[in-house]
């Protein structure tokens, strides 16, 4: 083995059992995402993978001060499941500040691996569980991470100031809407992990 390989070899033994422990401590508190637990803790199991960070996707009601700059943005509320029509009608009656928007947002999950063969093979899991989004973001010895994510989202304002836009039929439209992009969301993810199953021990 050269020296560049054996270097690589020790950063990824370092690097996925620092991951390892971070997932552990998160399920541990309570404050990993409970849909994502089991694929992230079966990658984490094998020799060769580790996962780094994964949402398994969530509902928001995001509060944008300045317009749509990111930045500025802060929750009103994030719930990771289906919600409800009363659920989302309280929290847009709350006080908020700027504009309020709805955003379904789809998973998000990133898979290390410790060669660029094994992270190519993680994005051939990616393609025959039908994810469309996704790639290699670092690729250095010892380290290759790949980001997938899925196609599942929405995005629309709710309220400007102290004014709501939205009438309860549409709200209530929306919130059918968003709860059934989030299933397929799931289901989505459900049949990647079942790919990684078969294709990562």
């Amino acid at each position: 083995m050269g020296k560049s390989a054996a270097v690589g070899k020790k950063r990824f033994a370092m690097v996925k059992r620092r991951h390892k422990e971070t997932l552990s401590e998160a399920v541990e508190k309570n404050l990993a995402d409970e849909k994502m637990v089991r694929l992230c803790k079966f990658v984490a199991s094998t020799k060769n993978f580790f996962t780094s960070s994964g949402c398994a996707g969530r509902i928001l009601l995001i509060q944008l001060p300045k317009g749509e700059s990111k930045r500025e943005a802060s929750f009103h509320r994030r719930w990771h499941r289906r919600i409800s029509f009363e659920e989302a009608k309280k929290a847009l009656q709350e006080e908020t500040k700027g504009e309020l928007w709805m955003k379904m947002e789809p998973f998000i999950l990133h898979i290390g691996s410790n060669t660029l063969g094994k992270a190519r093979k993680i994005l051939a899991v990616m393609s025959r569980a039908g994810v469309k989004r996704g790639g290699i973001i670092v690729a250095k010895e010892g380290k290759f991470l790949v980001e997938l994510q899925g196609t599942q989202e929405m995005s629309v304002p709710l309220k400007q100031l102290d004014k709501i836009l939205v009438q309860d039929d549409y709200l209530r439209w929306l919130v059918e809407k968003a709860n059934s992009k989030l299933q397929r969301n799931y289901r989505m993810l459900e049949r990647f992990e079942k790919e990684c199953r078969q294709a990562l021990k």
